[in-house]
């Protein structure tokens, strides 16, 4: 039986995506993996100018995902299985192409992390993320913009004769399509994937690839990989070489006898077949191998900690099991980007299945016997000269075009086809894909001008060519606000901000909506800059024109009732820092939040609170409980709340000093529900 695709669906206890944040995205977010490395931290060259390659500067053009809430129901999700007679992979198209499940029948055992809940978290680099299975991340540093949107699907040709799957869409932070292609050979135990990144652009682009595999967690289970030694990133931001399988006196290859989350980048020697996998007590488990050319593998661990398992029952449900994940990339760390050519392409085969081995020996004192009993077992099951045949006998295939369409992602791939005519065989961006997203930039493109009506929340697009199309464009709020934005993302903050002010300009005499986008982006340049004071004089005036326009008689006012909440989410702490407390207050007993359970408020509540110097009843807030459903990863806003609580108490009107700090934590330490803290503190 070689491989068929088929169409199912997916019912799961899902909560609601919800809308996208109708701000534009200028800061780059909560980077957790920016880092310093010394000079003496003996970084491989390559390595350390990869590190510092291209990091982002916002998440621009993608659109910040946090409209999700915790409020979960039984959903229907559109799903693609492929199967022959040895497995069955089941496929989202519309989540990112996860894979959420992979199941081999002969021995009745699921091999990935299954998630019993669809439950978003702010993971991604834009929001919204969800755990399990096998994801493909694209882009920059962590998870991609893609996480929870729709990708082409199409049923393709297999080498075998059989059936792909393959998956393709443009990715728009580095403005570059890609593809997976998955089908599972006649016979096989594994699941071959297929991945190419081509740049059509005529200038080097940096890339960004990690597969990510969810795989349940145990007391037993452990992570084994062809290295001696692992570059550690814990989130302290520090980068250093430790010794593999012990570091710091603990055997880390068990995720669970690690405290702290933590990333280990295995340094797998030139030459060495590249592989990951994680093994149960009884040494049965996942194995993922791949063609060089994914180079790196990594652990990455919840460890034990208190912050850890709240994370882990934070993405899933109560009673379910923990997962760790064994990740494979193209470079050695994820804090890297590879250059990519002009013209050129990155292509590799990786491939997934079961893995049996003697569970004493991969569980013995000695390392490098447990590494050698994988290798061998992995041979027999797969030798290596099979994954270059296989990835030999894929690459004609991977220009095959798709004979039919199973799901449609987005119009970003057809706007940019149609801007310079390019052709990409094997993953169409076909003009059926356009819709009201693309509809402006259609028509700047054909009449060198955006249609009129000034800056309203929507899609953006900011790459080097859009914005020489803005330049040319006669000037008005529109152009000048979206020419900001593509300033800003390119790094020009200067030109940015005349573009925004030119756009108040434009818009003095015009309504109040064509005002609130210009000032919010106004706002934030000042905080970036530096200037608290400014940023909140602009951020008061930008809260001023939503409201404005949200009250207006008319349909649009709906746009702008959405845009108020996300405005004075930014506002008000930027009042705080300009001590303009009772602003702030004001600001939030005005608000009618689309939600009055949003935790997010409830901590903007008793942040204000706490600077009206009214501890206890922050400290109210706090003991009613609420949660956060957009909370980033490594966010600390709450730990920090919480002891900024308990130090006024504790000084009762007082200065706060060394002794008062330390009286705080002894006296009121942080409950184990607002613990999220995934460093040492």
């Amino acid at each position: 039986m070689a491989t068929s695709v088929r169409r199912t669906t997916l019912t799961l206890p899902a909560a609601h995506l919800g809308p996208d944040n109708p701000l534009p995205a200028l800061r780059a977010g909560h980077d957790l993996h920016r880092i310093e490395v010394p000079q003496d931290a003996g970084l491989p060259a390559d390595m350390a100018r990869q590190i510092g390659c291209a990091p982002l500067r916002s998440v621009l053009p993608a659109p910040l995902r946090d409209g999700y809430g915790r409020a979960r129901r039984s959903t229907d999700l559109d799903a693609l299985v492929i199967e022959n007679d040895r497995l069955r992979a089941t496929v989202l198209p519309g989540l990112g192409g996860r894979v959420y499940s992979l199941h081999h029948k002969p021995t009745d055992r699921e091999l990935l992390y299954r998630n019993p809940v669809l439950q978003p978290a702010a993971f991604a680099l834009n929001g919204a993320w969800f755990s399990g299975g096998i994801e493909w991340n694209i882009g920059a540093t962590g998870h991609t913009t893609l996480s929870c949107a729709p990708l082409h699907a199409a049923r393709v040709p297999a080498p075998d004769g059989g059936e792909m799957l393959r998956l393709w869409e443009w990715e728009r932070l580095r403005d570059l399509p890609f593809q997976v292609d998955l089908w599972l050979p006649e016979g096989s135990d594994f699941l071959h994937v297929g991945v190419r990144i081509r740049n059509p652009h005529h200038h080097t682009v940096p890339v960004y690839w990690w597969s990510n595999t969810a795989v349940p967690e145990g007391e037993r289970t452990r992570v084994l990989a062809p290295a001696d030694a692992a570059w550690h990133f814990g989130y302290e931001r520090t980068l250093r070489r430790v010794p593999v399988p012990e570091a710091d006196g603990t055997d880390r290859s068990y995720p669970l006898r690690s405290t702290y989350p933590a990333d280990y980048f295995y340094d797998v020697p030139d030459g060495a077949r590249r592989w990951v996998t994680s093994l149960d007590a009884d040494g049965r488990g996942l194995v993922q191998t791949s063609t060089d050319t994914l180079r790196g593998r990594k652990l990455f661990l919840w460890g034990a900690g208190r912050a850890g398992r709240r994370w882990q029952r934070w993405l899933t449900e109560p009673g379910s099991g923990g997962y760790a994940e064994i990740q494979a990339g193209l470079a050695r760390t994820q804090l890297e980007h590879v250059p990519l050519d002009a013209g050129a392409e990155f292509s590799w085969l990786e491939a997934y299945g079961p893995l049996d081995a003697d569970p004493a020996t991969v569980h013995g004192a000695d390392w490098g016997a447990a590494r050698a009993e994988v290798e061998a077992r992995l041979q027999s099951a797969l030798p290596r000269s099979e994954v270059e045949t296989a990835y030999a006998a894929w690459l004609p295939y991977a220009d095959q075009e798709p004979k039919e369409l199973l799901a449609t992602g987005s119009g970003w791939g057809a706007l940019e086809a149609a801007r310079t005519g390019l052709d990409l065989p094997g993953t169409p961006f076909g003009p059926a894909t356009l819709g009201a997203e693309q509809e402006p930039w259609l028509t700047l493109l054909r009449t060198g001008d955006l249609p009129p009506g000034g800056p309203v929340p929507g899609p953006v697009v900011t790459a080097p060519a859009w914005r020489d199309l803005l330049e040319s464009a006669p000037p008005g709020p529109s152009t000048d606000y979206h020419l900001g934005l593509a300033q800003w993302q390119a790094g020009d903050r200067a030109q940015a901000v005349r573009s925004w002010e030119r756009a108040l300009g434009h818009a003095a005499d015009c309504p109040s909506s064509q005002l609130c986008l210009p000032l919010y982006c106004l706002a934030v340049a000042e905080s970036e800059a530096g200037e608290p004071a400014r940023a909140a004089d602009r951020y008061a005036q930008a809260c001023a024109a939503a409201a404005q326009a949200a009250s207006a008689p008319d349909p649009a006012a709906r746009a702008w009732q959405v845009v108020l909440p996300a405005l004075a989410r930014e506002a008000v702490p930027a009042l705080l820092a300009a001590h303009r407390t009772d602003e702030a207050a004001q600001l939030l007993t005005s608000l009618r939040p689309p939600d009055p359970t949003d935790g997010r408020f409830r901590l903007l509540t008793a942040q204000v609170l706490l600077a009206q110097g009214r501890p206890a009843a922050a400290r109210d807030i706090f003991e009613t409980g609420f949660d956060i459903a957009a909370l980033r990863e490594g966010d600390e806003s709450l730990a920090t709340t919480w002891y900024a609580i308990a130090e006024q108490l504790v000084a009762g009107g007082g200065p706060v000093t060394k002794e008062v700090r330390a009286a705080a934590r002894a006296v009121h330490p942080l409950p184990e529900r607002y613990e999220y803290r995934m460093r040492p503190v």
